[in-house]
Parts: C-alpha cells; sequence; structure tokens
C-alpha cells in the first residue's frame, strides 16, 4: 500500500509506474475467444484482465420485460472474487450493479436497438484481475464483443479515464491513482460520431482542469480506438486467410 504523504509523480513529471501525464498503459485486445459466445473479446489494459461475452439477439424470458418497439439491452459487470488482493464476495455489490447500469447506457447509443423488436441482448463483463478503470477497460471490449457478434453499429465505443494526480491532470489513471489521486473522469466516446456517450466526475477540479481531462480522455479513447480495429481486423483477416486456404485445397 502505498504511504498518502508518498509522490505519485516524481519532479520529472514521470508517475509511479514509469508513464508520462499523457501515456495510456499497455493494451492488449482480442477478438473471438468464446466459442460458445455470440460475440466475444478480452482486454489487457495495464494489470486489468477482462473477459466480456455477448448472447443475442434472441428472444427475450421473462417474455414482459420485451419491448414491442425495440431490443432490450441487458448487462452484467462482475467482479470475480479473486480479481482483486483482498478476497470479495462473489454476490453482486452495490458498485457492480451500478457499473451494469454505465456500460449498458454508453453502450446503447452506438446499436440500432429499433431493427430487433422484441428481442434482448445480454453482455456478461467478468473482471479477472482489477487495477483501476475497469469501467472503462469494460466499455472497450463489450464493443468489441457486439461488432463481433455481427450486431450492426453506428460506432465502436471506446473509454478512457483521465484525473487529477498531485495537482498534474494525467491519463489512463491506475489503481494507486485512482484512490490516492483528487479527481477521476471517465469517459466514452464514439469517434466517427464525434459523439460522447458516458461523462462521469468523481473528485473536485476547477473548469481548466475537467476541460483539460475531458480533451486528454478523448486523445485516449482515439487511440484504443485504433486498436479495437487493429484487434477486429486480425481476427477477420485470419478467418479469410483459413477459408481461402480450404477453397484452394
Amino acid at each position: 500500500m502505498i504511504d498518502k504523504q508518498e509522490k505519485l509523480i516524481d519532479k520529472k513529471g514521470i508517475r509511479l509506474d514509469g508513464r508520462k501525464a499523457d501515456e495510456l498503459r499497455p493494451l492488449k485486445l482480442e477478438v473471438g475467444v468464446l466459442p460458445n459466445a455470440d460475440g466475444s473479446a478480452y482486454i489487457e489494459h495495464g494489470k486489468n484482465k477482462i473477459l466480456v461475452g455477448v448472447f443475442g439477439p434472441r428472444e427475450m424470458h421473462p417474455k414482459h420485460l420485451s419491448r414491442p418497439d425495440r431490443m432490450v439491452l441487458r448487462c452484467r459487470y462482475h467482479m470475480a472474487p479473486f480479481s482483486v488482493q483482498e478476497r470479495k464476495s462473489p454476490a453482486p455489490s452495490r458498485r457492480e450493479v451500478e457499473l451494469s447500469k454505465v456500460i449498458r447506457e454508453a453502450l446503447e447509443p452506438a446499436l440500432f436497438l429499433e431493427m430487433y423488436p422484441r428481442t434482448g441482448i445480454d453482455i456478461f463483463v467478468e473482471i479477472l484481475q482489477a487495477d483501476g478503470g475497469t469501467r472503462c477497460a469494460s466499455i472497450t471490449a463489450a464493443a468489441l464483443a457486439l461488432a463481433d457478434s455481427g450486431i450492426p453499429m453506428r460506432d465502436l465505443v471506446v473509454a478512457c479515464a483521465a484525473g487529477k494526480v498531485d495537482d498534474t491532470v494525467v491519463l489512463d489513471l491506475y489503481d494507486a491513482e485512482d484512490k490516492l489521486g483528487v479527481a477521476d473522469v471517465p469517459v466514452a466516446y464514439m469517434p466517427n460520431l464525434n459523439a460522447v456517450t458516458l461523462l462521469q466526475m468523481d473528485g473536485i477540479l476547477t473548469h481548466a482542469e475537467f476541460e483539460k481531462a475531458v480533451n486528454m480522455a478523448i486523445d485516449g479513447c482515439k487511440k484504443i480506438y485504433a486498436l479495437q480495429k487493429e484487434a477486429l481486423k486480425t481476427k477477420y483477416m485470419h478467418i479469410k486467410e483459413e477459408t481461402q486456404e480450404e477453397v484452394e485445397e
């Protein structure tokens, strides 16, 4: 545990994990990792490890929850008991229920819900290892899983956070910065539409700091967006090559 008196950023502007203020943590994205799901994705964002499965569109159960004019999107965010240092209860906490709602609402604007009336899509987000910023990493991976399922989308949703640590606005906070920092600003964004689908703030910032944090988070989203598209291309180019090989044989 880091002592609260210890500086999280040194005199040269380097954070404890070796990054500069505007640097992202290392990022790894994979698509199509669960064969039994309609769409799936896996993300490693820093020390975060998150698995997402998408099932649907399919008939709603129970039926009374279906909507005659649109599809219902449901999301379950769950942290595995072993995902944090101090083992957590497997039962859903209030925070997990809240983040399930936040992730769902961040993703809904990207989907053509009216195209699939009386159906539902279920998104299951499983946090295997947590190190700060799991909501943003979950949104990024869930958007990839939705795209992998073949559901029509206006754009991929990508999420990143910025915040204030030691009087400095920084990008992509990890666990210690999230807990000991002054503020945290998660942003979800659709780059092609230049549309923000999630904007939250925890802490206190001046108007100038808030604007800087939002712009920094959006810049981070654009960098992650390129990696999202690359992950999709990697999977489907691989499938195309395999298909061509089968045809040639």
